[in-house]
């Protein structure tokens, strides 16, 4: 670590880049950690710690993450080796913020996946709950504090921190600060579900940032909308906020002024490290997996998709979408198969167990409706296996991509830049990465079974060159967005 604070930068998130575990003596070890943010920061970060230095700070996740705190472990598994300062928040705390405000309010509050008659419900549980969030945020708070000198940059990430910018400003005004939102930001007459003052406080718990950050312009234009109608906030827009037109480059999307502090707001999308995905993918593991996939599928045209059991992701939709596509042009019947990578998430929140099971029950109708004794019209895999989602993007021909909505979506740019002959991608547009490279892909409408099973049928039916052009100019829309340039656009924004 540097010792010239002014040349530090400390990275801020829930999960972070390395995890203890136990050796078979006992003792313990540390690994990196994976997920696509702790990917593309690592990436991005890795020429930074070079140049002045880095301090990751993150929080305990697991009983072994906890006793290496406890004994006062050093991990130094951040991009460039650089420290990682792990925070042990007590279990009740992080399940108060983590599943029951993070991921159950917050993350479907932007996805705008409640089910209005019945959810939201602010309560008294949800108050104490709420409290935990708040303590939550407060620890990492008072941790880059302390680790923060004059103009330090602080890289905040995502919703399970946004309260951190402004509580950090209170004790350090002199620290540089930037917050960036993995997921879309709901418009205002969605996001006022949220209590008054639950809202007020988000809102201006990232305005204490001195640069506000968002995957797509649909979002950051969202946010600048909350902050008007929510806050009476000062809002400058693109036309007089000395920001260039929006484009898929990054871009100042406005600026807000509240409190007396000015935040910029932008855009900045991501794009995959095209040289660092190829060569993971070219690797023994990978390739005899793509081996086994070509001699599973027997000449068949293979539809792809890979995927958390996320409720965002509308994996159902797309199951329904492809039993649609079977039934009403049956010449495709035993002459394509898909391939339906939805690995479990969240499993501690009993509406993402009770989705896993939907998909799977849907999976099996479908197989029992159309197959054959030698064809299985679906594939499901429930198993998370990241040597064998590359390789599934390697050997696909479609690539389903179709989520209610999604901050970016990485895999809608690896499966084209991974696909050994072309592939055509069908993909939401809601997804950020619409705004990337839309004009390349089939865009759909989520919510439309018809429209996605067309658009499923026009890829299969698609001329191998004209596959081949559409993943060539995405995958050069991904590597111009590269994680380096992606964050070094925020950093030298601070600076």
């Amino acid at each position: 670590m540097t010792n010239d604070p002014s040349r530090l930068v400390l990275v801020a998130s829930n999960r972070g880049p390395v995890s203890f575990g136990h050796a078979e003596d006992g003792a313990l070890s540390s690994r990196r950690g994976g997920g696509g943010m702790v990917s593309g920061l690592t990436s991005g970060l890795a020429a930074i710690a070079a140049d002045g230095g880095v301090l990751w700070v993150c929080t305990a996740l697991s009983d072994a993450d906890r006793e290496a705190v406890r004994q006062g472990a050093r991990a130094d598994g951040g991009p460039g080796d650089a420290p990682v300062r792990m925070l042990d928040i007590p279990p009740a705390v992080f399940d108060a913020a983590y599943n029951r405000v993070s991921n159950s309010v917050l993350w479907f509050v932007n996805h705008m996946l409640f089910d209005t008659p019945g959810q939201p419900r602010f309560d008294s549980a949800f108050r104490k709950d709420w409290a935990g969030y708040e303590a939550y945020n407060e620890a990492f708070a008072e941790a880059l504090a302390a680790e923060s000198g004059k103009d330090t940059h602080v890289l905040v990430q995502d919703y399970h921190l946004a309260l951190v910018p402004r509580m950090l400003r209170d004790r350090r005004p002199d620290a540089r600060i930037a917050h960036f939102q993995h997921t879309p930001w709901a418009p205002p007459e969605y996001f006022r579900m949220l209590p008054d003052d639950v809202a007020v406080r988000l809102l201006e718990g990232m305005l204490g940032a001195d640069h506000a950050g968002f995957l797509a312009g649909r979002w950051a234009e969202a946010f600048l909308d909350c902050c008007e109608a929510v806050l009476g906030a000062r809002v400058a827009r693109r036309e007089d906020a000395a920001g260039p037109v929006p484009g898929p480059d990054g871009y100042v999307a406005g600026r807000v002024t509240h409190r007396g502090h000015v935040t910029e707001v932008a855009v900045h999308p991501l794009g995959v490290d095209v040289a660092g995905l190829r060569s993971r993918a070219a690797q023994d593991d990978v390739q005899a997996h793509v081996r086994t996939l070509r001699e599973q599928a027997r000449d068949r045209q293979l539809i792809v998709r890979v995927d958390r059991t996320e409720l965002s992701k509308n994996i159902l939709r797309g199951l329904a979408a492809y039993a649609e596509l079977l039934a009403t042009r049956p010449e495709w019947r035993g002459r394509v198969t898909h391939l339906a990578f939805a690995y479990p998430s969240r499993s501690g929140l009993a509406s993402y167990r009770a989705y896993t099971e939907q998909v799977t029950k849907l999976a099996r109708e479908v197989n029992e409706e159309f197959g054959t004794d030698d064809w299985d019209p679906v594939v499901l895999e429930v198993k998370d296996d990241y040597a064998r989602s590359l390789a599934a993007c390697t050997v696909a021909d479609v690539l389903l991509i179709n989520p209610i909505r999604d901050g970016m979506n990485l895999v809608a740019e690896e499966g084209p830049i991974l696909s050994a002959s072309g592939c055509a991608l069908v993909l939401s547009r809601e997804a950020g990465a619409a705004s990337l490279f839309g004009e390349h892909a089939l865009t759909v409408n989520p919510y439309d079974v018809s429209e996605t099973a067309e658009a499923l049928h026009a890829g299969l039916s698609m001329p191998a060159g004209e596959r081949r052009r559409r993943s060539d100019a995405i995958t050069r829309a991904a590597s111009a967005r590269e994680p380096r340039r992606w964050l070094a656009e925020q950093v030298d924004a601070l600076r």
